[in-house]
């Protein structure tokens, strides 16, 4: 079985180094491809700019900040589930937001799961490897999200 790869789109860089961590010292063997924001996370899932000659095939699972720059998660969720060849791709929300707003828009757009950051490292770490796990390890996707 060919390992997926994890798909994280966060602005922050000390958020994105702890969940790199968290996802490594978890022993997930994933591709793990990071993005700064929802404009470049959209170009990878499509294959523009900078990511065009990327191999196809969806992650399998976004790890997804809602505050970036450019365009925010809710954007990129709501650009993902209406698009044919994307919209069943797992997306968990990763974000610092407790803003119930964000809750009720993630939700109602499709999200997989929401999960808020925790502040303490040692919580964050355990938070992202349980992700992590599930998502790259236990779920099983439908064959025809895996590619595009």
């Amino acid at each position: 079985m060919e390992l997926r790869t994890i798909l994280i789109a966060d602005d922050d860089p000390n958020d994105i180094e702890l969940t790199l961590e968290a996802l490594k010292d978890n022993n997930l063997a994933n591709q793990l491809i990071v993005v700064k924001d929802g404009v470049e996370a959209l170009e990878y899932l499509n294959r523009k700019g900078k990511y065009s000659d990327h191999k196809p095939g969806n992650p399998c699972v976004i790890l997804l900040d809602i505050k970036m720059p450019r365009m925010d998660g809710i954007e990129v969720l709501r650009n993902i589930r209406s698009d044919p060849y994307l919209r069943r791709i797992p997306v968990v929300i990763l974000s610092s937001s407790r803003e119930e707003q964000d809750l009720i828009n993630a939700y109602d757009l499709g999200v997989n799961a929401y999960a808020v950051k925790p502040i303490d490292f040692q919580k964050f770490l355990v938070a992202v490897k349980q992700i992590g796990s599930f998502w790259a390890v236990i779920n099983e996707l439908p064959p025809d999200s895996m590619t595009n």
